[in-house]
């Protein structure tokens, strides 16, 4: 595998292929029945080899593709077990890994960027990836100063392969529904269509991690290396060396999975009190266990602005949900923009949709976990799938403000349902959230309700 194919016909041959295959599938299931096999090893047999087919495809067209694969691979948890199981390999190998590009093609990219004499920054350099991610891929190498460092390079084609992946998968997207019970494709997709774009350009990435080096320099939970050099399509950080959670999530130390779920929730709610930004792409791969107990933060491409008075807003809306109150959260979400302002709900089962959500910050320790997230999932299911006129599902909306941090907070949840973690998540609200305690009430809202 060379550059991401460019040409929009070969992108949308590969693409097609879904369809086909999993149509061709079905009638081989549908005519194994005929023969005698139960209908539930039938479709099961269906779901192991559409997902075998589906990440396999997304991994090899990279780009948009496999970035669409990797955020539904942290849905994984909120599947039933019986669909789950066949998905869990191929989800796993997809956050960690995707077929490389050619040294000599890497090489291009590092002299297109760094120069031609772009090994003289370098006393080492692997030509074998390290790793493989959506839109480039990293190799290990030593800087000339002797620092162990990852060195992202872009590939190829990539800006003129997403617009093309994405227009694709936005037609596909009815294919994830059954594979993905819950998940709402197209708006994902048109949301990672804006965020890609953004993490294309390597620049703004290493502004971003800087500025999260900056603010957890010297911090005894949580490792941001350092940006070393950026030029183009290639971006030089510090290496980054620790268990990658995925493996954690695999193992059996539940101690482990415990800190590192809380360290992960942490950063994610620390971030915007610490520097004003917040990481928005929480899948296993980003993260690593150190073995000093720190929580080791990778990629920050899709890193997003969190100003203080969203902050407080976001804080004051967790805490209105845990007190209960189904006039006080009618209110306060009408107020933000989760609720027409002229719609007719009932209070009541407004408090019931709201109240899981509020419930990881309604009591001193919590526990995540499979089962937890999947009667979540079934929950909401039902309630998006009815829409008749005055239903709840047709009131909800998420205003633009809130979509950054609605998605970093999700895909954290699926990861800490995977952690099966527990821990006093409500103090991390507490301690971050100045909108929770109620410090800096703009408005007096908080006394209010008390």
């Amino acid at each position: 595998m060379s550059d991401i194919p460019r040409r929009a016909v070969t992108r949308t041959a590969k693409l097609a292929t879904l369809p086909l295959g999993f149509a061709g599938r079905t009638a081989l299931g549908l005519g194994k029945r005929t023969i005698g096999r139960p209908a539930e090893a039938v479709a099961l047999e269906v779901q192991r080899r559409t997902a075998e087919q589906l990440f396999a495809v997304l991994g090899e067209l990279k780009g948009g593709a496999m970035k669409v694969g990797q955020l539904l691979s942290i849905f994984e948890a909120g599947l039933p077990e019986e669909i789950a199981g066949p998905f869990r390999a191929s989800l796993t190998r997809l956050q960690e890994a995707a077929p490389p590009m050619p040294a000599a093609t890497a090489h291009r990219v590092l002299a297109e960027g760094l120069g031609p004499d772009w090994r003289a920054s370098f006393a080492e350099f692997d030509d074998r990836p390290a790793a493989a991610a959506s839109i480039g891929q990293v190799h290990r190498a030593v800087w000339h100063d002797g620092r162990a460092v990852a060195v992202k390079v872009q590939y190829p084609g990539a800006a003129q392969a997403l617009m093309s992946d994405f227009n694709q998968i936005s037609r596909l997207s009815r294919l994830f529904t059954p594979l993905f019970p819950g998940v709402e494709v197209k708006p994902v997709v048109a949301d990672l269509k804006r965020r890609l774009e953004k993490e294309l350009d390597y620049l703004d990435e290493a502004r971003a991690q800087t500025a999260f080096h900056d603010a957890y320099a010297g911090d005894p939970d949580f490792l941001v290396p350092a940006v070393v050099a950026q030029s183009g399509d290639v971006l030089v950080t510090e290496w980054l060396e620790g268990t990658p959670l995925a493996e954690v999530i695999a193992g059996d130390d539940q101690g482990l999975r415990d800190r590192a779920g809380l360290l992960l929730f942490r950063f994610l709610l620390s971030g915007p009190s610490r520097c004003e930004m917040i990481h928005i792409d929480p899948h296993p791969g980003n993260f690593r266990m150190l073995d000093d107990g720190r929580l080791g933060v990778m990629d920050f491409g899709g890193a997003a602005r969190v100003p203080a008075a969203l902050q407080w807003s976001i804080g004051r809306l967790l805490r209105i949900g845990t007190l209960g109150d189904p006039e006080a959260i009618v209110a306060a979400l009408r107020e933000e923009g989760f609720l027409a302002p002229d719609g007719d709900v009932d209070p009541g089962q407004v408090a019931a949709f709201v109240a899981p959500h509020a419930a990881p910050f309604a009591t001193e320790r919590f526990r995540y976990s499979r089962e937890w997230l999947r009667e979540q999932t079934a929950r909401g299911l039902g309630l998006a799938s009815d829409m008749r006129p005055g239903a709840l599902a047709r009131q909800f909306r998420l205003p633009p403000q809130y979509l950054a941090v609605s998605r970093a907070l999700s895909g954290c949840g699926g990861v800490l349902c995977q952690l099966e973690a527990e821990g006093p998540f409500r103090a991390e609200a507490e301690r971050w959230l100045p909108g929770f305690t109620g410090d800096g009430d703009p408005d007096g809202t908080e006394e209010a309700l008390a």
